[in-house]
């Protein structure tokens, strides 16, 4: 997923293969180690236009320029889908509407950590995180995160 772009594109979840494919600090949590994959999808996201990988398909804004990543989910009433912000190590939810599942993801955009915050928070940076996945709060848990 290089390249990446503000626009639209379509996240893909995809669990690890095995449970030593987890990651050490967090086996055992379950999304923890899980892979996300981005295809494009008729958006300006700059991702992958190879075949998609097999696993659950999410509609996926990216924030990758720092106005997009500024705006995010904020003065919003809901999102379907996700937004990813790139690059990104920590979120808040001051002026958000709603709850949010946050989840933190490596370089590789393997699943760090998942959070859910309530508005008027603020998340701590996780220091290994590269990119920050957001969705409404639950739907991390129904894509298996």
């Amino acid at each position: 997923m290089e390249h990446l772009r503000d626009g639209t594109t379509v996240l893909t979840v995809t669990p690890p293969a095995t449970a030593d494919d987890a990651g050490s600090d967090d086996a055992g949590t379950a999304g923890h180690g899980t892979a996300v994959a981005c295809t494009a999808a008729g958006g300006r996201a700059g991702t992958d236009t190879g075949p998609r990988p097999a696993g659950r398909a999410v509609p996926l804004e990216v924030a990758a320029s720092l106005r997009a990543r500024t705006r995010g989910l904020l003065g919003r009433d809901g999102i379907d889908g996700a937004i990813l912000l790139t690059p990104a190590n920590s979120v808040h939810t001051f002026r958000m509407r709603f709850p949010i599942d946050v989840a933190y993801l490596s370089r590789d955009f393997r699943v760090l950590a998942v959070r859910t915050m309530r508005p008027g928070r603020l998340g701590l940076p996780r220091f290994r995180a590269r990119h920050v996945l957001e969705a409404e709060a639950g739907a991390m848990r129904e894509w298996g995160l």
